[in-house]
């Protein structure tokens, strides 16, 4: 397929499936394909731009995944550390052998207190505290469920945003600061990562797309679907640039050592359901190609957001795809899937 022809079959997937967001498709640096689409305010026909920043879902618990990085680092914790001995919680059902590994995971057994394995329509969701009062990880912990572990750590998979929630707790208790700030600073700006940020949803600065949600009457913004400020599972907004900065610098290891990156790159966990190529890391996915190819990737979707960014670095291909709609990325990605395996890219 000629650059041409792949420019035409994803702008054709655009106008079908009425995408509003941000695409990149980069190999060796090329630019094979980027657009921006939709609007970033609808009510004021505000368009998105490639510098738009979006909410990325629970693409943050890769930043999160980082901070618990940058702390073993330090020798502050290990992946072995015991959560009960870095904080201390009123959840007598928990099982003391929960480790920093466990909840990194997702292999903890922690009751969630947003399960997904038991929500079928996360637009319609409503959280057991106003979501007005939630700005930081332990704002969440009034409502983690009073039930029995799901599991023996170490037992499964089971996706588990409360187990997110906990590392931010963990963050918080060991350096003293705000999870947000933690982050911002040992992250954001310490790799450039200048349009990034834990915003609150009724203080978004310049250039921030609004989520939108379909509904019976059209559309309507995800405002009082979402925590007013993003935690440690999920809710920071980035730019296209940003994410290209992140990748960059993970893969440099200006982040986190080799050894570390190492460690959070290999496959850990299949994910209960799913690809049989897929697997989980350390806070980020990946799927297993012929002969070794495999891509990281990094993804979330929520009311009003979907994301997902993939880096292969066999071939030196980077694919994002940035949306301010709860299903906006998937049609899209679906359609890059095919367009590039059509070129034997992928």
């Amino acid at each position: 397929m000629e650059h041409s022809q792949l420019t035409k079959t994803l702008n054709s997937s655009i106008e079908e499936h009425a995408f509003s967001g941000v695409i990149s498709i980069r190999r060796q640096g090329t630019v094979l394909y980027e657009r921006a689409a939709g609007y970033a305010d609808r009510s004021n026909r505000i368009a998105n731009t490639l510098a738009t920043r979006f909410g990325i879902a629970s693409g943050t618990k890769f930043f999160t995944a980082l901070a618990i990085g940058k702390l073993i680092e330090a020798q502050k914790l290990s992946f072995e550390t015991k959560l009960k001995d870095c904080i201390a919680l009123n959840f007598p059902h928990y099982a003391p052998e929960i480790t920093i590994r466990h909840l990194l995971t997702h292999t903890s057994g922690v009751p969630d207190y947003l399960d997904e394995e038991k929500i079928p329509d996360t637009d319609s969701f409503v959280l057991s505290v106003p979501v007005y009062n939630l700005h930081s990880p332990r704002d969440y912990l009034a409502m983690f469920p009073d039930e029995p572990m799901k599991f023996a750590p170490g037992a499964r998979f089971s996706y588990s945003n409360g187990g997110y929630i906990l590392l931010g707790v963990v963050i918080e208790e060991l350096t003293g600061q705000k999870y947000q700030d933690f982050v911002e600073q040992t992250i954001f700006k310490a790799i450039g990562m200048d349009r990034s940020g834990y915003f609150a949803m009724n203080r978004l600065p310049e250039q921030t797309a609004l989520g939108y949600i379909e509904d019976a009457a059209g559309w309507r913004t995800n405002i009082y679907n979402l925590p007013i400020v993003g935690a440690s599972d999920g809710g920071a907004f980035a730019t296209l640039h940003d994410i290209k900065t992140l990748w960059k610098a993970f893969w440099g290891y200006e982040i986190l050592p080799k050894a570390l990156v190492d460690i959070y790159t290999q496959p850990f966990v299949k994910p209960n359901e799913g690809r049989e190529d897929t697997y989980y890391g350390y806070g980020i996915g990946m799927r297993e190609g012929v002969g070794g190819n495999r891509e990281e990737y990094i993804t979330g979707s929520d009311a009003g957001a979907s994301f997902r960014s993939i880096v292969n670095r066999a071939n030196g291909l980077e694919i994002t795809v940035l949306s301010n709609t709860t299903h906006g990325a998937w049609p899209i990605l679906r359609a890059i899937d095919s367009a590039l395996s059509d070129t034997g890219i992928r």
